[in-house]
């Protein structure tokens, strides 16, 4: 029967994934008593550390933590000394909603209840536990635009299928990049150190949106970045990206200036990095919450979209202030 109950939910629900055995006792008992019961059992369910408190009913009441029950008084009644507020969650629940309270709350068990709040199982840290490391797999697996449930030895075929659209997006992505260095082809004929130069904004932009992407998916993941607190983490990116870029752009700036003897150069690629590192970190934290407000899971292809956005600003950032300022 219990077998057939957690078959009946869907994979992502609290329910198929409940543990049957545990630990149930009254209010009305002293802790003396509770200590003999569980002497009886030849070992507690794992990650037994708390023992869960129901009436005639199984109706849910309370649960009394392990390490309070053996520093109890052994007189003193159950009802005296459990906890009545508990983090409960019901069969119908979504796992990483619960696996977000396991975290927040650190906990190793919390009590599963019916719509009449009577216990009909719990679920343990285990669980959560997979559901968190499944998830941050699938977060990975969906930034490089691979669909989680390809096989690391399925056939050709089935491997291509899951890979092409992103792909072909990245295609269309660098043949806009390309695009955008061919309208400077007149710029990089006359000053070729640009073409050197070019590669180097477009792939430390890159670097930082992927950065700024990864820790916000990451967060959105754990439950721990709203929609209100995307505007003070949008200022905050910001402010990080204008001091990387006035730090490494000033560096590669009197290198460039060293290597081509030109310091028109160097301040160029103070401008440009400085400002593809401000786009990367607006686009990057811009892309996710998009994506999670539309629906769409935040993690998808942001990667791609975010090497895309970097690869052709930069370009277009640093051969466009070349032009503007050297010649």
């Amino acid at each position: 029967v219990q077998v057939k109950a957690a078959m009946s939910y869907e994979d992502n629900q609290v329910g198929a994934i409940m543990d049957f055995e545990l630990v149930s006792i009254r209010a009305d008992v002293a802790c003396e008593v509770v200590l003999r019961y569980l002497r009886r059992f030849e070992s507690l369910p794992d990650h037994t550390d708390k023992i869960f408190v129901v009436d005639e009913n199984d109706i849910l009441q309370g649960v009394l933590p392990i390490r309070k029950l053996l520093v109890a008084d052994p007189e003193d009644l159950v009802a005296d000394v459990m906890a009545t507020e508990v983090v409960r969650f019901r069969p119908e629940d979504d796992v990483e909603e619960a696996a977000q309270a396991f975290e927040r709350y650190d906990l190793v068990t919390a009590p599963v209840v019916d719509e009449n709040k009577k216990l009909i199982g719990r679920i343990t840290i285990d669980e959560m536990v997979d559901v968190i490391r499944e998830e941050s797999e699938a977060d990975m697996l969906n930034m490089a635009g691979l669909q989680e449930e390809e096989d690391l030895f399925a056939p050709v075929w089935d491997s291509v299928k899951n890979r092409w659209m992103w792909l072909a997006v990245n295609l269309c992505t660098a043949f806009l990049a390309s695009r955008v260095i061919g309208a400077f082809e007149g710029s990089i004929e006359k000053i070729v150190a640009l073409a050197a130069l070019m590669p180097i904004v477009a792939g430390i932009g890159g670097n930082s949106g992927n950065q700024t992407i990864t820790m916000i998916v990451r967060a959105m993941a754990m439950g721990q970045l709203t929609g209100m607190q995307a505007g003070r983490l949008l200022k905050k990116e910001v402010g990080v990206a204008l001091v990387n870029g006035i730090i490494w752009g000033t560096v590669m700036g009197v290198v460039s200036w060293l290597l081509y003897g030109s310091i028109g150069i160097g301040l160029v690629m103070v401008a440009a990095m400085t400002l593809n590192l401000l786009l990367a970190a607006s686009v990057g934290v811009l892309i996710p919450v998009i994506m999670e407000k539309s629906g769409r899971d935040p993690a998808l292809g942001s990667s791609v979209l975010i090497t895309a956005v970097t690869d052709s600003g930069g370009f277009l950032i640093f051969l466009g202030l070349a032009t503007m300022f050297l010649l």
